[in-house]
């Protein structure tokens, strides 16, 4: 049986969220500053469903050491219990190279400890902390930004879906743009551009809470063979089928 905290927005109830956007000096780098807190006292643990994002995060929760999460290219989970929280850092996609002696997609679904990339000083607490202590660590890195303009591009091009075509607008070759997410992004133009693809799902979900969906009509929209291919699709990215997943809000 599902859980009924998971329907129709319920989760807000013992959870709180909130974001901030960074520093000038990071702008460009850091997407945002992210937080969430919980307080389940008196009621069994939840298993929060979370879907994939195309960038890296650094983590600091409030039960452990600081994480660093690549790009997960699928859904995962945390359990929450108890009372406690997190402060986040999203790096917006294709940046975070910079910060790191190997491609970036040698983190892709994983979560490493923070520490080994960025050393033992890296602060533990405090937004404006994390926030300056990045800055001070902020090497150039031309390449990276100009992948991270790509990414950008590929996100609020309409009806972009070959990887072929947002080579083309990016006026460089298939094999260098694959070779430049794989070491930039962490994953292929291919899956970003399958994710960007799916946020149109949840963003048309978002606009209108419990409103009907012509989900044929979206997943023609959308490119896809028909109702049934986009349910797969989503499913496989997002861990339940988008009908499923539209309950939760």
């Amino acid at each position: 049986m599902r859980d009924p905290r998971e329907l129709s927005g319920a989760w807000a109830a013992f959870q709180q969220h909130g974001s901030a956007p960074p520093s000038p000096a990071l702008t460009g780098v850091v997407g945002r500053y992210w937080w969430a807190s919980w307080d389940l006292r008196g009621q069994p643990p939840y298993r929060q469903l979370l879907p994939p994002t195309p960038g890296v995060h650094l983590t600091f929760p409030s039960d452990g050491e600081p994480l660093l999460r690549g790009v997960h290219r699928r859904h995962f989970h945390r359990v929450l219990s108890g009372a406690g929280g997190v402060l986040g850092v999203a790096f917006v996609p294709g940046t975070f190279r910079r910060f790191l002696d190997a491609p970036v997609s040698s983190l892709t679904d994983r979560t490493v400890p923070a520490t080994t990339i960025f050393g033992p000083d890296l602060p533990t607490t405090g937004m404006a902390a994390v926030d300056a202590f990045l800055a001070d660590h902020l090497p150039p890195d031309p390449t990276g930004d100009e992948v991270a303009s790509w990414v950008r591009r590929a996100s609020t091009t309409p009806d972009l879906r070959r990887v072929d075509d947002l080579a083309a607008l990016c006026g460089v070759g298939v094999r260098r743009l694959q070779r430049l997410f794989a070491d930039h992004v962490g994953v292929s133009p291919k899956w970003l551009l399958r994710r960007f693809r799916l946020q149109d799902v949840t963003d048309t979900l978002a606009a209108a809470p419990g409103a009907p969906v012509d989900w044929a009509g979206l997943a023609a929209d959308l490119g896809y063979v028909d109702q049934a291919h986009l349910s797969r699709d989503f499913a496989a990215m997002f861990g339940e089928p988008p009908t499923t997943y539209a309950a939760r809000y």
